[in-house]
This record gives structure tokens, C-alpha cells and sequence, in this order.
């Protein structure tokens, strides 16, 4: 399973490329295989500042819906638009095309707290 070395991985399966001050966050390859054919993406929080580990959308797949978990803190600036027309994206390019939102981190010494790609790894077994 491709696990991108330069990302930062949480316990929930999200990812965090970071790029200044701010962020992008998507889920990882594990996860959008766990989840199926993703549908439809909801983000209601663009505009918002969460806390680390808050709700901030949610993931529709054929099968399930899922709460998206927010990494670190921040305000979130950008949903991926492309993903309206094109959910499936987050399962065929989920470090790339498939990124969901760009954030501003609010404290950006929560990265440190996150997974590598080694730790991510050891955790999936």
C-alpha cells in the first residue's frame, strides 16, 4: 500500500501535508479502501475553526457515511470543489487530486503529535 513518506498521519486515518502555515488534509489510501466508493462529500465548516480532532465533514460511500476528523487545529480555508463532480477522486489519487480541504493551522506544533509513514505503517499491521 502506498503510505507517501512526506505526510503526517493520524489515528483516524487522515493525512497532513504541510505546506507553511497552512495545510492540506485528505484521507489515506487505507481509509478510502475501507470505506468503498466514495459518493459524496459533505464540509459545512469552510469559513471555521475547529479544534484537533473535530468533526469538520463527513465522507459518503455506498456502503457507510463517516465523520472527517480534523489533524491538527486550524481554520478551514478551502474544500477540494473539484470533489463535487468527482468524489471518487479521494479513492483512485487520495494524496493528490483527492486532497478534501486546505486548513490554516492555529498550532502547527500539534504536527508533532502525528504519525510518520514507519509509525502509520506499524499501526495498520
Amino acid at each position: 500500500m502506498n503510505i507517501p513518506e512526506n505526510l503526517k498521519y493520524s489515528q483516524d486515518h487522515e493525512w497532513l501535508r504541510v505546506e507553511g502555515e497552512e495545510a492540506f488534509v485528505g484521507i489515506t489510501a487505507h481509509a478510502a479502501n475501507e470505506l468503498g466508493d466514495i459518493v459524496f462529500l459533505d464540509i459545512p465548516s469552510v469559513g471555521e475553526t475547529l479544534d484537533k480532532d473535530e468533526v469538520f465533514g463527513s465522507i459518503e460511500a455506498v456502503k457507510t457515511v463517516a465523520d472527517l476528523l480534523l489533524p491538527v487545529s486550524g481554520e478551514i480555508v478551502e474544500f477540494n470543489q473539484t470533489l463535487e463532480e468527482k468524489p471518487a477522486l479521494v479513492n483512485s489519487d487520495p494524496y493528490g487530486e483527492g486532497w478534501i480541504v486546505k486548513i490554516k493551522m492555529t498550532e502547527p506544533s500539534q504536527v508533532a503529535s502525528l504519525m510518520d509513514a514507519a509509525a502509520y505503517t506499524e499501526m495498520l499491521g
